[in-house]
């Protein structure tokens, strides 16, 4: 059995990210991610990784591309405004190819907005944030325990499709402390033959770039990321189901609001209603067939879309339900997390 402790979120992540075997954390603080930087500060005497606050997100991405084109297992932590500072180096680091691991630990929005939870990076992740065609994988931890599972999850698929990958997480569940059982570290062997380590008597330096002049090499390099895209997308889908077995009545949400929504299903089917929650865990691939085949289920009457937002995941559900049923949505705003009772009255008010 693991080691067992309570820990913060952030602390979990910063943890369970040494025993992934980190070789390089880059970042800058901000609230309320703060204490991931704090806690690889206070580890890092006892473990043999590089440590350093950029002068600003700007810096810290692009001290991320470099590190990890060099083959070091590297990774960065912020949360939205900072996530937003981001976007054209991790567009450089998804068409270069070079694994890293992202976490957005998601505050209210636009703009500066609040230090308080929300899910309002929803498409900036999924959608690829920057510009052009490009992916990362998007892990949503729900807990504590996962906040350090799926930073251990996020390592290895970086490194299997040399491919950014990130969770995108909240204030409330980086802020949290839980029991969890730490996972034992697992000893990081690198073996990265295109990394730029430069040129020996055995072979020629490597070139990592995201500039590609003609079009045509343009072209056939989206084609080579797209066929990865869609290998990721038939092997890495992660989910899971709520009494969703018999449900009349399906929610959809994921991560803090998740959470909720389990209160609310346990609530309905006090009351009689049968209510269900489908979680999906990577919002990127996102997994559109389970969802679908659930649409066609006579049973069902509807979807409602859950989050702290105006509604963005909602988008992704309607195209995977694909008029089959209908794609209800209720959220809450700025921060405010809603609750059990709130979001069974949005399932009651469109009962008929």
């Amino acid at each position: 059995m693991g080691e067992i402790r309570l820990m913060k979120g952030n602390e979990a992540l910063g943890e369970a990210a040494i025993r992934a075997g980190i070789q390089g954390f880059f970042g800058y603080p901000i609230t309320p991610q703060s204490e991931v930087i704090e806690y690889l500060a206070m580890e890092e005497p006892k473990y043999d990784y590089v440590l350093l606050q950029a002068e600003s997100e700007l810096g810290a991405v692009n001290m991320l591309y470099g590190a990890g084109g060099a083959g070091a297992r590297v990774m960065t932590t912020t949360s939205s405004p900072g996530f937003s500072l981001m976007q054209e180096g991790i567009s450089y680091i998804a068409c270069a190819e070079i694994p890293c691991v992202f976490a957005n630990i998601v505050r209210g929005g636009p703009g500066l907005g609040t230090i308080q939870p929300s899910q309002s990076d929803y498409f900036q992740a999924t959608k690829g944030g920057g510009h052009g065609d490009y992916h990362i994988i998007v892990l949503a931890p729900n807990s504590v325990q996962e906040m350090a599972d799926h930073t251990m999850l996020a390592f290895e698929l970086a490194d299997k499709y040399r491919n950014p990958a990130m969770l995108l997480s909240d204030g409330a569940i980086g802020q949290m402390m839980e029991k969890l059982i730490l996972p034992d570290p697992k000893p990081y062997k690198p073996n990265k033959p295109w990394a730029t380590i430069g040129k020996t008597k055995d072979r020629e330096r490597n070139i990592l770039t995201s500039l590609y002049i003609e079009s045509e090499d343009m072209e056939q390099k989206n084609l080579k990321l797209q066929a990865k895209f869609k290998m990721i997308m038939e092997n890495e889908v992660l989910f899971e189901e709520f009494h969703t077995e018999d449900a009349e009545f399906i929610l959809v949400s994921y991560g803090l609001s998740s959470r909720i929504c389990k209160k609310t299903v346990d609530i309905g089917r006090e009351q009689g209603l049968k209510i269900g929650l489908f979680r999906p865990i990577t919002l990127w691939p996102y997994p559109v067939k389970k969802i679908e085949e659930m649409a066609g289920r006579k049973e069902v009457r509807f979807f409602m879309s859950i989050e702290m937002s105006a509604g963005q995941m909602v988008e992704d559900v309607k195209l995977a339900v694909c008029g089959k049923k209908p794609v209800h949505f209720y959220g809450r705003m700025g921060g405010i997390v809603p609750t059990p009772d709130e979001v069974l009255d949005a399932v009651k008010s469109h009962i008929t």
